[in-house]
């Protein structure tokens, strides 16, 4: 999962865990489509509460690859308003990370520089 999509999943935990996504399809798609395994599930499911199943998801997603956010959203069928949420958070991170990007490139130009006028220097 991309660096954004685990922002965006950190920023909004609360706001999710008060939805209990768990509930319905949820799972179910994302065990369909390989993001859990059925150990996963198990797990999830064992837990007491609904806000504790949907904490552990949340917990267990971001380390199940690259296509996890995106499948993570097309499962919340039943909640779009949650989904049009993720959306739109992930589209703003989008937006703050050009110059996130730029000023890290910045930095490490300037440290290469730096590395370079000593070899040289």
């Amino acid at each position: 999962m991309e660096a954004r999509d685990k922002q965006v999943l950190r920023l909004l935990r609360l706001e999710l865990g008060a939805e209990v996504l768990v509930e319905g399809l949820v799972l179910q798609y994302l065990y369909q489509e390989g993001i859990l395994t059925e150990n996963h599930v198990q797990e999830i499911n064992a837990q007491t509460t609904g806000l504790r199943k949907t904490m552990l998801l949340l917990d267990i997603l971001p380390s199940r690859g690259p296509k996890a956010f995106d499948t993570f959203l097309d499962s919340l069928q039943e909640f779009p308003w949650v989904r049009e949420k993720l959306k739109k958070a992930r589209e703003e991170a989008m937006t703050d990370l050009p110059a996130e990007q730029d000023q890290m490139i910045s930095d490490g130009s300037m440290r290469n520089l730096g590395s370079t006028t000593s070899i040289y220097g």
